[in-house]
């Protein structure tokens, strides 16, 4: 695993698991619009290793400590927080001139212009010279991202015809998937041949490819229109109505320790893996080659597995079982710590932990689409989302710390502990709060 999952900028409910919330678009998937969420996707995965995984291997090779390498982890704060300003970007019109566009292309653009002039920033900096201004920037492209994920999701369902969403989030996730090989693996391999600044600032004009998607894209169809409403009647239409629904049913904090706890092991693990390949002697070449296209492909055959799972098994024995192949495949770490020079022990490292990623992350996402009331989708899957992400961004700041007290292998054992209290969380959830689907997969 390249980069620890990050569940709150991956779209809604997968196809084959539950469908899309109801919507009033009929836009067909055609070669046009596949290209465009396609690029879309590619816009929304690029940025999100740079301000991660090559972001850390960079401090890394800058000699800098691991206290501050970890905390690069608490940048993408953004990503569990999104959901406050979503309702800003979804209510209000964006400045001239950009509102000629409409109420969901212009704000995207906006998003993705400040996203790349971000990213330029960032290749610009030094962070052995000035390491604030380069985290400052750091989190200033996982904010521009988180919010341009916001604007993406909402074409994504408002332009789409439903039968058509399973294979334009198929589309998106293939664009993701290929942007972040670029970012992470890609840029790596490139700065050992022409330098990190080059290598980043490359970066910069492929994240424009999704301003190219923007200005080809159709406006989707505005909304009914509805009486004027004052802006407290529209927060609490947006925001304090689906949070209330969603907080008021059985066993609902039971549920959101369970949803922030499930990535903890996985996320002190994926912080300091960067600084770990290091330490054990791998060259930036290894860990390009080692995170690249085997890390990918693995990827997403488990999300394929995964995806087959939760049809076959329903959602809850997916989950279970994904999550206890996730929490083993921790193991792989202490024993590459172990044996660093087996052949091909960093490939198998890899390779192991990205499967267990895609299978966990079908049957997780799949449950938390579960989750939705169907009146409240999009803000209550931002809500559950941005809670996944939330160990991550605040916990997995703390990584660097512990990996310095422990020591390595202490520490990758500690994560697999780490992992445990989710595993009984999902046992007491199952039993006692199971998702809707399971009854039938139990019957089926």
């Amino acid at each position: 695993m390249s980069t620890p999952p990050n569940p709150g900028s991956l779209p809604g409910p997968l196809p084959g698991s539950h469908p899309a919330p109801p919507t009033t678009a009929d836009h067909p998937i055609t070669a046009k619009t596949l290209t465009l969420i396609t690029l879309l996707g590619f816009s929304s995965g690029l940025p999100l290793a740079l301000s991660g995984f090559t972001l850390r291997l960079w401090l890394t090779r800058a000699h800098l400590p691991l206290a501050e390498i970890g905390l690069t982890a608490n940048l993408g704060i953004a990503y569990s927080l999104k959901f406050l300003w979503a309702p800003a970007l979804d209510h209000f019109r964006a400045p001239p001139p950009f509102r000629a566009l409409g109420r969901r292309r212009s704000w995207l653009l906006i998003t993705q212009l400040s996203l790349a002039a971000a990213i330029l920033g960032l290749a610009l900096s030094h962070p052995a010279h000035n390491l604030p201004l380069t985290l400052s920037l750091g989190a200033l492209v996982a904010f521009c991202s988180a919010s341009q994920d916001i604007m993406i999701d909402t074409w994504r369902i408002e332009f789409f015809a439903l039968p058509a969403m399973g294979t334009a989030i198929a589309g998106y996730v293939w664009g993701y998937r290929a942007a972040m090989l670029i970012s992470g693996a890609g840029v790596i391999a490139l700065s050992t041949l022409i330098g990190w600044h080059q290598a980043l600032l490359l970066m910069v004009p492929l994240q424009l490819a999704g301003t190219i998607a923007t200005l080809l894209a159709t406006e989707p169809p505005p909304p009914a229109a509805i009486a004027p409403r004052s802006i407290t009647a529209q927060f609490r239409a947006a925001v304090i109505d689906p949070l209330a629904q969603f907080l008021t049913r059985p066993g609902a904090p039971l549920i959101l320790a369970f949803i922030i706890l499930f990535y903890l092991g996985d996320a002190l693990a994926g912080v300091m893996l960067a600084p770990y390949y290091t330490h054990l002697g791998f060259n930036r070449a290894a860990i390009a080659i080692a995170t690249g296209i085997p890390a990918l492909a693995a990827t997403l055959a488990g999300t394929a597995l995964g995806g087959a799972a939760v049809a076959r098994l329903g959602t809850g024995r997916a989950l279970l079982a994904a999550g206890i192949f996730q929490t083993a495949a921790l193991a792989m770490y202490p024993l590459l710590g172990l044996y660093p020079h087996f052949p091909h022990m960093l490939l198998i490292t890899t390779i192991t932990e990205s499967f267990a990623e895609g299978i966990a992350g079908a049957a997780f996402l799949s449950y938390l689409s579960s989750l939705c009331d169907r009146h409240y989708t999009a803000t209550q899957y931002a809500l559950l989302s941005s809670a996944a992400a939330l160990s991550l961004r605040t916990i997995g700041g703390a990584s660097g710390l512990i990996a310095h007290r422990l020591g390595w292998l202490p520490f990758y054992e500690f994560t697999i502990l780490a992992a445990l209290p989710a595993m009984a969380l999902m046992i007491l959830l199952l039993r006692y709060f199971p998702p809707p689907d399971t009854h039938r997969a139990r019957t089926a």
